[in-house]
């Protein structure tokens, strides 16, 4: 007997952990009202949840979409960015266009290597190529805002190539978010 009781709590533990969660539909975060508030529309496709409720998916939040990833990243000391980054800037500033509402920080980032100020200054003008891209592409400046942190947000915190790599870029960032 005495050898059951554990057995059974856990398997009580586990029959919980393994129900289905009960869920309502996302919130959407739109940019209109008198409240200054602004962010991305959560407009996309839907799917249907338990007991035929809707979920409404944001395309920003899809893996499969270009839309989820947000980081250009750069070579060493360059703040031009890449031709394989284009697409996805020109997919953020297509969705962008398509809601006025949206906001984005263009946030500029650094490796460890080189002054604060230098990287300060690089990281903003990493921003900056990101922004002059969106701009091109008919996305209001007012959709956007540029910041440096230069190396003070590392993504990798260690000391060779490859956490450098990931450090040099530029992170695109909704309001909402």
């Amino acid at each position: 007997m005495r050898n059951w009781i554990p057995v059974a709590l856990l398997t009580g533990l586990l029959a919980a952990c393994a129900s289905e969660p009960t869920t309502g539909p996302a919130p959407i975060v739109s940019g209109s009202g008198a409240s200054g508030a602004s962010g991305a529309s959560t407009s996309g496709t839907t799917t249907s949840g338990l007991q035929g409720s809707q979920l409404s998916a944001s395309p920003l939040n899809d893996p499969n979409n270009i839309l989820s990833k947000r980081s250009v990243y750069y070579d060493f000391g360059n703040a031009d960015v890449l031709d394989e980054y284009k697409p996805m800037i020109k997919a953020h500033s297509e969705y962008l266009i398509a809601h006025p509402a949206a906001k984005v920080q263009l946030q500029g980032n650094c490796d460890e290597r080189g002054s604060r100020e230098y990287n300060l200054a690089l990281g903003e003008r990493r921003a900056d190529s990101v922004r002059k891209l969106m701009e091109a592409a008919g996305v209001s400046p007012s959709q956007i805002s540029i910041v440096s942190y230069g190396s003070e947000k590392p993504r990798a915190l260690g000391h060779d190539e490859d956490a450098w790599k990931q450090n040099r870029r530029t992170d695109i960032v909704y309001q909402s978010e």
